[in-house]
């Protein structure tokens, strides 16, 4: 039996990395702008920041209610807010040289995965504007007044699941990486990348 050849790809976060700045900071930011009395939800965004940096609460739960601003707006209007949202980021606020890599990598026959732990029903409106080959962002599902985590968020060895359940199955190679921390992704890659205030540098494992 002839064994199934390889799928060698190229795996990069969003935040920080591809773009530029903050999605979720800068989503609520355009969300005040156009209903600025959702403006009420910063203080307790911030204290869903202390008690995550204390290790008070799991990384999904902090997802869940630092999103509580997008209580009561239906799936279709949060998409619809996505949509001008990305429209006037993309591509000004982007990294042109993972840009231009990303091109240059996928000319070559290799696929391009984004996984981030942005939740997928504003990310995924980017992907329309910039087609890849795939992504993985937190998941969540609506409950008629917030949107609840389903399943945990993306994030740290989450990525890789969530790249093998894309591929399913298929074995695999990620030959390059890119992130703004230290995370799976980039020991997992044969070349791996820290990108730092737009600039590109070799990661080195700590292990």
């Amino acid at each position: 039996m002839q064994q199934e050849e390889e799928v060698k790809v190229v795996v990069f976060d969003l935040n920080g990395t591809f773009y530029n700045e903050s999605s979720k900071d800068k989503f609520y930011r355009f969300i005040c702008a156009r209903r600025p009395g959702r403006l009420k939800y910063l203080f307790e965004m911030g204290y869903y920041h202390v008690l995550l940096k204390a290790h008070a609460i799991r990384k999904t739960e902090f997802k869940e209610n630092f999103f509580n601003y997008l209580d009561d707006f239906s799936p279709s209007q949060v998409k619809e807010f996505a949509n001008e949202f990305w429209q006037q980021e993309f591509p000004v606020n982007f990294n042109e040289k993972l840009m231009q890599r990303f091109k240059e990598l996928k000319q070559e026959g290799n696929l391009i995965f984004c996984a981030t732990g942005g939740l997928e029903i504003y990310v995924k409106p980017l992907f329309d504007l910039y087609e890849i080959d795939g992504f993985a962002g937190t998941k969540v599902k609506y409950n008629g007044h917030s949107y609840i985590a389903d399943g945990p968020a993306c994030k740290d060895e989450v990525k890789i699941v969530r790249l093998e359940e894309f591929l399913k199955g298929k074995p695999y190679r990620i030959i390059e990486a890119y992130s703004d921390s230290k995370e799976e992704i980039l020991d997992r890659a044969e070349k791996a990348f820290l990108v730092e205030d737009g600039k590109i540098s070799p990661y080195k494992s700590s292990e």
